[in-house]
């Protein structure tokens, strides 16, 4: 039998590397492309080998062209941390706006399925908690993260029209805070960020009092939601995270029991717009996909602080970006 096509999009980044494993596990033809402007190909290095994987270096804000049948397209190219989209606005707006017009037309012309990486960004500084997906979201479009969350609400926007007018299967998938192996150190998330100053025995940073609270999923219990929503026949978009909600400050508290270390917690000032609760309303993707974390949060960060531990030592060296290395996202 013919393997199955699919490109994944994003495909040298953190979630974008572990999608192509999965593909490539379930047997499909994976054509991997990124433009590299925050992935690596480390994050791909092994599977440059195998005959049923492919890579392609291209901006998908540009014409995107793909010989061949496509059966799946997984959209998940987009600068995802506050150091990358503060840095690169105006491509972050791009890749959202423009590269989905240019792949859900590609879907539309191969007769595709498509599924994008939406976000829990939509939902901006909530006033509901937890999330569900029928809340609207308070998102600020003109503050610094605007240019992230109003490029994916965007995004699921467009999803939706060549959904409804054209009728193309697609699906939308909102991502919670997300982790494990092969996070970019300094990316400016709050769990690489901790473990980053852990291991440079740096002293912690909060952001704000620390009561601000953050639900992490383990990114293999990420990868089998959306998985399973794509082979689903739901269109509507659907929360994957893990719903057990944790402040700031006890999970930096969790750190520093994780790392052994012996620095302090210090506070700085909450950056505009940061929201102040974030977790999940999973309902519909326990009743919809069977679907709900395995992963508990100790058994995860052990994985993720050996991968960390494991890196070279000029990989622990901070950025230029230092205002933002714990942003609490």
């Amino acid at each position: 039998m013919e393997r199955k096509r699919v490109l994944i999009t994003g495909a040298a980044g953190f979630l974008g590397s572990h999608l192509c494993d999965r593909f490539i596990k379930e047997d499909y033809h994976v054509i991997a492309m990124d433009n590299l402007i925050t992935g690596d190909l480390q994050n791909i290095a092994h599977l440059f080998a195998l005959e049923n994987f492919e890579f392609s270096h291209h901006d998908v804000s540009k014409f995107v062209f793909v010989p061949g049948k496509l059966d799946y397209i997984l959209h998940f190219a987009s600068p995802a941390s506050p150091i990358d989209y503060l840095k690169i606005p105006i491509q972050t707006l791009k890749v959202g706006s423009l590269g989905t017009h240019n792949l859900l037309g590609l879907a539309k012309n191969k007769n595709a399925r498509m599924i994008i990486a939406s976000t829990s960004e939509v939902y901006g500084d909530p006033n509901v908690n937890p999330q569900p997906e029928e809340y609207w979201g308070n998102v600020n479009p003109v503050g610094p993260r605007g240019v992230y969350d109003e490029a994916k609400r965007f995004q699921e926007a467009m999803t939706m029209a060549y959904h409804t007018f054209h009728g193309l299967e697609t699906r939308i998938v909102r991502i919670f805070n997300t982790y494990g192996p092969r996070m970019r150190l300094n990316d400016g998330r709050v769990l690489p960020a901790f473990i980053g100053q852990a291991l440079r025995g740096e002293d912690l940073t909060i952001f704000g009092d620390g009561s601000q609270t953050r639900s992490f999923c383990y990114v293999d219990d990420l990868v089998e939601g959306i998985y399973r929503l794509l082979l689903s026949d739901y269109a509507q978009p659907v929360n994957i995270g893990n719903p057990d909600e944790i402040t700031i400050s006890q999970f930096a508290e969790e750190i520093i029991k994780l790392t052994g270390t012996t620095q302090k917690v210090i506070y700085k000032e909450l950056p505009v717009d940061d929201p102040k609760q974030r977790q999940p309303d999973i309902t519909k993707a326990r009743a919809l996909l069977n679907w709900e974390p395995k992963v508990d949060r100790a058994e995860g960060l052990k994985i993720t602080y050996e991968y960390f531990k494991s890196l070279p030592p000029e990989a622990l060296v901070n950025n230029e970006h230092k205002d933002f290395t714990t942003y609490n996202r």
